[in-house]
């Protein structure tokens, strides 16, 4: 039976760590996070609410710039441009989605790369693939932080990142062979997936395709880190009820894996810590 990971423990253990770090900063630097929330969906009000709260407990200054549907693109560039050149913030992050008529590219890269916490920016994404020194998109980040704590060393580590967007999968690919490891980053067009899932001793997959990953595929011992979310109807709970789900059949993959992480509980609460830890890097290095 597997190891479950506990990303909740682990979040909180970061966030601690974070809040130290931020009151040993010097001369007195609070770090400051700008969120700009277009629209009314609820699932993003939920998201944006819960960073909130989390800058609270660490001791982050947020600043909320809610806006409504219908502004226009241009009026959140202004934003941005005014976050950009204040001295108090010191991080911006942009809440997706995004209204159809905004384009998400334009908008990512208006903010300096150095206050981009979310790591979307072009630069940041050069830097790591390159030399490094830029700021790690957070859930890519938080993997690794789980996935160093279970291996002392990952070098030689045969490992599959399954999906490929600029959020989780390139970048996970990236940081993995930074780490030495031989990657497969696999996507629609990979053939043989169950074949490549099988001889990976890590698998990271990030789909939002529940049960994409079968859980007879997984290598006996392998490490896997479930990013996928999602969430689908549970009429075994009653009419109506829904439940969580992550892109991998954890009841089957847990009887294989050496270690997992669930889903709910794994991934989801690292990124909002890594979101921090992100704010206080950007303070320390550019407040």
């Amino acid at each position: 039976m597997a190891h479950i990971i506990d990303g909740i423990a682990r979040a909180s253990a970061l966030r601690s760590e974070t809040k130290a770090a931020i009151s040993n900063l010097e001369n007195g630097l609070v770090p400051g996070l700008a969120v700009i929330l277009v629209g009314e969906d609820p699932a993003s009000h939920i998201y944006v609410n819960k960073k909130i709260k989390a800058c609270e407990e660490v001791g982050i200054t947020s600043f909320q710039h809610k806006m409504p549907d219908n502004t226009s693109e241009r009026d959140i560039l202004g934003i941005i441009d005014t976050l950009n050149n204040d001295p108090a913030v010191h991080g911006i992050i942009v809440q997706l989605p995004l209204p159809d008529h905004m384009n998400s590219r334009t908008i990512l890269s208006a903010i300096k790369p150095e206050k981009d916490v979310d790591g979307f920016h072009a630069l940041n994404s050069g830097k790591l693939v390159t030399h490094g020194g830029g700021l790690i998109p957070c859930t890519p980040k938080g993997c690794l932080i789980l996935l160093n704590d279970l291996h002392s060393d990952l070098a030689g580590m045969r490992a599959t990142v399954v999906g490929r967007s600029q959020i989780v999968g390139r970048p996970m690919s990236h940081l993995l062979l930074k780490s030495n490891c031989t990657v497969l980053t696999a996507h629609r067009h990979t053939k043989n997936l169950a074949d490549e899932i099988a001889a990976s001793d890590i698998v990271v997959s990030a789909t939002g395709c529940p049960g994409l990953i079968k859980g007879d595929w997984i290598k006996p011992g392998a490490t896997v880190i479930d990013v996928g979310i999602t969430r689908i109807p549970a009429p075994e709970k009653g009419a109506g009820k829904t439940k969580l789900v992550g892109d991998v059949e954890f009841d089957i993959a847990r009887h294989r894996a050496g270690a997992i992480t669930p889903v709910p509980g794994g991934v989801g609460p690292m990124t909002v810590a890594c979101l921090l830890h992100n704010t206080f890097l950007a303070a320390q290095n550019y407040g």
